[in-house]
């Protein structure tokens, strides 16, 4: 499978917190996550351009769903 350009952060959000009562519960468990997993935040400081930007580029996504143990296949079932 070849992940799109981008996805929006919102989006990742809701697909790795389902059980979030909205997208702001979501984006908050995502975030802490990243601030509280020192590899990962390394890993996303290194390939993050635009720390503002609203979505994740492939390669961000990748490493996210590394730290997360999900495959490819099982994002996409997701």
């Amino acid at each position: 499978m070849i992940f799109r350009r981008t996805i929006l952060k919102q989006d990742l959000a809701i697909k790795l917190y389902p059980q979030s009562s909205n997208i702001n519960a979501a984006m908050q468990l995502l975030r802490k996550e990243i601030k509280l997993s020192p590899e990962l935040n390394n890993k996303l400081d290194l390939l993050t351009r635009n720390k503002r930007a609203h979505y994740y580029t492939h390669k961000e996504l990748e490493a996210i769903l590394e730290h997360y143990c999900i495959s490819q296949e099982e994002f996409k079932l997701l």
